[in-house]
């Protein structure tokens, strides 16, 4: 099992949050690289697979500040030497797909090969209808659209998807999609300097273009979907050979996806996917519960539910809500209480990876730095022991 840290980030204490536009404070936003720096840090030398960014705008309000993922990647991989940096994920309707190419390649050089690669859809209409509208314009749906703009959105990731593939693998690019075109028109390139070392060129038009520098690893960094769970999302990434990660599912919808991932790949069940998992450990259950109830339980009510995250938790037979904690679907408590909710989720999914959702900011950073070193040195170790 791999274990890569989840971050958001959250730029203030819950009580910072409930003051009101904590994203317009500066001084939260240095707080929050400096304590990251130093949580990535413990995570490097403790031994976790990886740290995660998601990909947010706007954010006002001080959840989910993080409106540049590699840069954060960039930020922690300068700092730590092991470590693999990643995002959970950069939202492709709303970006040029070369421009993520030629970052994350840029990113694996710069970080010596230890870049992951995470692409996500999109689905938060206040920054997705700004930041796509000069790309293919896919926004969110209100209910009697859903079907026609989802559609579009999936249409529009794929294709991106396949131009940055093909960026990091192919030496020449020429693309000729729904959403973009490579190049953009008839375009002339007389250059001396081309016709004598370049590619691309015929008659003094530009016909193909070369997206440099390709990655270090070959033929790719590795690929990974967040939160996957629909099943199209699922028979996509197996086609793929893409990671997805699934959030908290009611565990009839977990085994449903793991079984689907399985049978698409033919790969045996549990590789290819992993799953997000709060992960709070204190001394006492009572104390790590009191923390999450600021940090997940807060987040949750507060950024998530609206958004209809907490609909894939109920059982899909009778409708009922899954014990959050008897059932795994968060590890929070003592180091033996989280053993044991990890143990019984070993059980029942043998997923490759956890993604541990790391409360920064809503959690106090000592508090914090202490719950990232327990969970990797004393429950990993008796887990899998």
């Amino acid at each position: 099992m791999k274990v890569s840290l989840f971050y958001l980030p959250t730029i203030g204490h819950r009580r910072e949050i409930e003051q009101g536009r904590a994203g317009l404070r500066g001084d939260l936003y240095t707080r929050m690289l400096k304590e990251i720096s130093e949580q990535a840090i413990l995570a490097d030398e403790l031994g976790y697979d990886s740290i995660s960014f998601t990909e947010h705008h706007f954010h006002v309000e001080g959840f989910e500040i993080s409106n540049n993922p590699v840069m954060l990647d960039l930020y922690v991989g300068m700092q730590t030497k092991r470590i693999r940096v990643g995002q959970l994920g950069i939202v492709l309707p709303a970006q040029n797909p070369i421009r993520v190419a030629e970052d994350i390649a840029m990113l694996d050089h710069m970080t010596g090969g230890r870049a992951n690669a995470g692409f996500a859809r999109g689905y938060q209409r206040r920054w997705v209808d700004i930041m796509a509208q000069q790309t293919h314009g896919i926004h969110g749906a209100l209910p009697h659209e859903h079907d026609r703009i989802d559609e579009a959105n999936r249409a529009a990731f794929e294709e991106c998807f396949q131009i940055i593939k093909r960026a990091w693998t192919e030496d020449l690019l020429e693309v000729d999609g729904n959403y973009w075109r490579v190049p953009a028109g008839e375009t002339p390139w007389q250059l001396d300097a081309t016709d004598q070392w370049g590619i691309g060129v015929e008659d003094g038009v530009l016909k193909q273009v070369s997206v440099v520098p390709k990655p270090v690893q070959k033929p790719h960094p590795p690929i990974f979907q967040p939160f996957a769970s629909s099943e199209n999302s699922i028979r996509w990434c197996a086609q793929e050979g893409v990671t997805a990660v699934l959030p908290p599912l009611h565990p009839k919808l977990e085994r449903r996806l793991f079984e689907l991932y399985a049978e698409v790949s033919g790969k045996p069940i549990g590789e290819g996917i992993g799953v997000l998992r709060d992960v709070v450990i204190a001394d006492t259950d009572e104390e790590a519960q009191a923390l999450w109830r600021d940090s997940g339980a807060f987040c949750g009510a507060a950024w998530f539910e609206p958004f209809g995250f907490s609909r894939g938790m109920a059982d899909p037979e009778t409708g009922e809500a899954p014990d959050l904690f008897q059932d795994s679907m968060n590890l929070v408590g003592s180091v033996d209480t989280v053993t044991h909710q990890l143990e019984r989720l070993c059980e029942r999914l043998p997923a490759q990876w956890i993604f541990a959702w790391t409360y920064n900011g809503l959690i106090e950073h000592p508090k914090l730095m202490r719950s990232i070193e327990d969970f990797h040195a004393k429950v990993l170790p008796r887990v899998s022991g």
